[in-house]
């Protein structure tokens, strides 16, 4: 690019010196509906990630999260956290239970055992 056309380029309508935008994008705050029907949308996200967490702490799950963004003053980004958040803590939940059903004694008659990992199929596992 020549420093002609750089110029030219600079100078070009809704733009000011250096090619900077005139004005800035207006960003209208999200309203509180939006806040919560997002949410909303992210609890049913993680109902359907975690069927074998029940529906009742999936929800107090989100609402933790929610309430620890109570304070934040920029909003936009408040529904991605509260997801990845909630999703942290089902997750570790998941773990967790996958952890204690491996760890539970053996069934009587000696056999083997099936684990179940949450999104895999059966493993036969010897005791």
């Amino acid at each position: 690019m020549t420093a002609e056309s750089f110029e030219e380029e600079s100078r070009s309508p809704g733009l000011v010196e250096g090619g900077r935008p005139a004005t800035q994008p207006s960003v209208a705050p999200r309203s509180k509906q939006d806040e919560l029907l997002a949410i909303q949308n992210v609890a049913a996200r993680l109902r359907a990630a975690y069927p074998q967490a029940d529906a009742a702490t999936v929800e107090a799950t989100v609402g933790t999260a929610y309430g620890s963004f109570r304070q934040a003053r920029v909003r936009a980004f408040v529904p991605i956290l509260v997801e990845r958040r909630a999703r942290t803590v089902l997750g570790a939940a998941a773990r967790s239970a996958v952890v204690e059903a491996t760890n539970a004694p053996a069934p009587a008659g000696g056999g083997e055992r099936a684990v179940t990992v949450a999104g895999s199929r059966d493993v036969p596992r010897s005791p």
